[in-house]
């Protein structure tokens, strides 16, 4: 004899929609409206090979430096690339939303978004916005602030805003051995003032702090909110640790 089990109502029901749930979790347009895609044909992965980029419309391509084969293809929905970068084994893009992202190629590692994009971007476009920095730091600068994100992980280690008055100039700004000397055009200032010196620990001035995130005893070491710097470091100096 042939017994039968009759399960709850609603335990039946949850049975139903689990389906349901599963097919509207992979509907789900995802984050960002990122789209990276890997070729199957690309060659096994070189170390320390930095792929060759290309920026095709509406799209950051990544080549094989040897073959010239496609190793992957990254966009976002209704974005455009405006330039992009190699930096550690990523690919850091700025998009014309004024997000910035990294990429290893196989996935989308992080994104960060710049404050006030519309003020500026349209206007300046993407020249000269990503510069590196030592010890695996990217410096974003705009014209009211130069951040300081690790690479690693998206990190945001300090923030340097702009004088009262005066915009940093990102295409105006060059390397000299491990400093990042960014121009900041000035009205009535010395010109002492509008140039600023970089490097991955801040503003280079005598006897100044390295910024950088100071640690609390709830996050542990290297945790803690990002410093910011003042704008004038010359006329308000931190005492030296």
């Amino acid at each position: 004899m042939a017994i039968r089990f009759r399960l709850p109502a609603p335990l039946l029901a949850l049975l139903a929609v689990i389906p349901l749930l599963t097919v509207a979790h992979h509907a789900r347009p995802a984050p960002y409206g990122d789209h990276l895609t890997v070729s199957r044909t690309a060659p096994a992965r070189v170390p320390h090979a930095a792929p060759r980029l290309r920026t095709e419309g509406a799209a950051v391509r990544a080549h094989d430096p040897r073959t010239g084969a496609l190793r992957w293809r990254y966009t976002r929905d209704g974005r455009r690339p405006l330039t992009s970068l190699h930096a550690r084994g990523d690919v850091i893009t700025l998009w014309d939303d004024g997000l910035v992202t990294a990429t290893d190629g196989r996935t989308v590692r992080w994104h960060r978004a710049l404050p006030a994009p519309g003020d500026w971007l349209p206007d300046h476009g993407g020249t000269g916005v990503l510069r590196l920095l030592g010890h695996g730091m990217l410096a974003v600068v705009t014209p009211y602030r130069i951040a300081a994100y690790r690479i690693a992980d998206g990190d945001l280690r300090w923030g340097l805003p702009a004088s009262d008055g005066c915009a940093f100039q990102p295409r105006r700004a060059v390397h000299h051995a491990r400093t990042l000397v960014v121009a900041q055009p000035c009205p009535h200032a010395a010109w002492t003032a509008q140039l600023v010196a970089l490097d991955d620990l801040g503003r280079i001035v005598p006897r100044r702090r390295p910024l950088g995130t100071e640690p609390r005893d709830e996050d542990g070491p290297g945790r803690g909110r990002p410093r910011i710097e003042h704008p004038n470091p010359e006329k308000v100096l931190a005492q030296p640790r």
